[in-house]
């Protein structure tokens, strides 16, 4: 049996660019049209130390943190050193993004290129967290927050989805935001918030009760009234630490309240540019069950053959990879609408619910391609086909998604 970290890459897997394209553990085999050619010298330098720092402190810790359900507190310390952490966010007196969405998306998708979970994290902190309080923070809270969450001193987390509403959260959100002079009291329950039980600064949304607008707080993780319990017994995103929060009257100064949002509309803005991010650990997912099976279909034999000269097994890899292309595709130009500021959100959604569709389809066949070991952890592809279940959901619904696409192209709302 073989481990995450002998999984080295094959090497007789051709390129179209031969020799310009790197070699060995740089290489990305999934990519075949060589989207990462795209990227400038500075940007690749930046996306080959965060593969090599993912292969190197976050691979060998996954599976058995995923096999026990819980979230490797070490990893924090090793996201310190890495000056992987914070890099949209330099400068954070203005709102101008210090990398590309293009860069930023790789780097989502390396995350998940080697586990969904460790990418969830990394996405809720630097993503969710930061990028809520970047937009939709003034300049003083930006000063104030983001340099301790950029060096991960301080650990961030985003509380929006509730018990009881999940896609109807715009209308149907329960917790609510009292103001008493300088002060604001939030009482309600939150679900599923990744990073909650350890983060510093959860980014708290709530609705006001004098103008039913909803409006986002940064709550401390020592706030009275603020507490958050580990869900457990979860099949997917093992290593995530997703918690039930619950704030009983919790005091919050206005100077802890995010100044720039004023309504869900705002809310909507920040998570037009994460659900993108979602797409691409979707693309990450199936690239690293895609790289994992075209290994094992390279090394299994049967029939006193390698797996990888049955043509059932090459067409299993030959549709994966086209779903990978195709989705690589789309995604960069959706990085090209985002640097250039004319993305919508029905841009994000449509990646977000095709990417994702398609990821379920490749981590099926990867699956395949195994057989039997296929259910075993050992050979890591078990850990990818389960983790895909919970990015299919979490940042909008496939099918929320499909509406927000289908009123964009048609003109006319099917939501009820």
């Amino acid at each position: 049996m073989t481990t995450h970290t002998d999984h080295a890459h094959p090497t007789d897997h051709a390129h179209p660019t031969g020799d310009a394209h790197p070699t060995g553990d740089d290489r990305t085999l999934a990519d075949f049209y060589d989207f990462e050619s795209a990227l400038s010298d500075d940007e690749r330098k930046i996306l080959l130390r965060t593969r090599a720092f993912l292969r190197e402190e976050v691979a060998p810790l996954v599976n058995d943190a995923w096999s026990e359900g819980r979230f490797p507190k070490e990893l924090i310390t090793r996201f310190r050193g890495s000056g992987l952490v914070g890099l949209p966010y330099e400068g954070y007196g203005d709102h101008a993004p210090a990398v590309s969405h293009l860069l930023s998306g790789l780097m989502a998708m390396e995350m998940s290129r080697v586990d969904a979970s460790v990418a969830t994290f990394f996405g809720v902190h630097n993503g969710l967290a930061m990028y809520a309080i970047h937009a939709g923070g003034d300049r003083e809270q930006r000063e104030r927050w983001l340099p301790g969450l950029a060096a991960m001193d301080t650990i961030g987390a985003f509380a929006l989805t509730e018990p009881l509403d999940g896609s109807d959260v715009a209308a149907g959100m329960r917790t609510t935001a009292r103001r008493e002079g300088d002060t604001w009291v939030l009482d309600g329950e939150k679900r599923w918030i990744g990073n909650a039980t350890f983060a510093d600064h959860v980014v708290v949304w709530a609705r006001d009760v004098e103008d039913d607008q909803v409006k986002g707080f940064v709550v401390g993780k020592d706030a009275e009234g603020f507490a958050a319990r580990r869900i457990d017994r979860k099949t997917s995103l093992r290593i995530v630490e997703n918690a039930d929060v619950t704030l009983s009257g919790v005091r919050v100064p206005e100077s802890d309240r995010l100044q720039n949002v004023n309504s869900f509309r705002d809310v909507a803005e920040i998570l037009r540019a994460t659900r993108s991010s979602v797409a691409w650990q979707a693309l990450g997912v199936m690239i690293g069950a895609y790289e994992l099976a075209l290994r094992y279909s390279t090394e299994r034999e049967q029939f006193g053959r390698p797996l990888a000269r049955f043509q059932l097994v090459q067409d299993l890899l030959v549709k994966s990879l086209g779903d990978i292309t195709a989705c690589w595709g789309m995604l960069q130009q959706l990085a090209r609408l985002q640097d250039a500021g004319v993305f919508a959100d029905e841009h994000s959604s449509l990646a977000k619910a095709y990417v994702t569709a398609r990821m379920r389809e490749v981590v099926a066949r990867a699956r395949e391609v195994f057989g039997g070991n296929g259910i075993v952890l050992d050979y890591d592809v078990a850990r990818f086909f389960a983790d895909a279940e919970a990015i299919y959901s979490y940042e909008g619904t496939r099918e929320m998604n499909t509406l927000i696409v289908g009123k964009a192209i048609t003109g006319r709302s099917a939501f009820v």
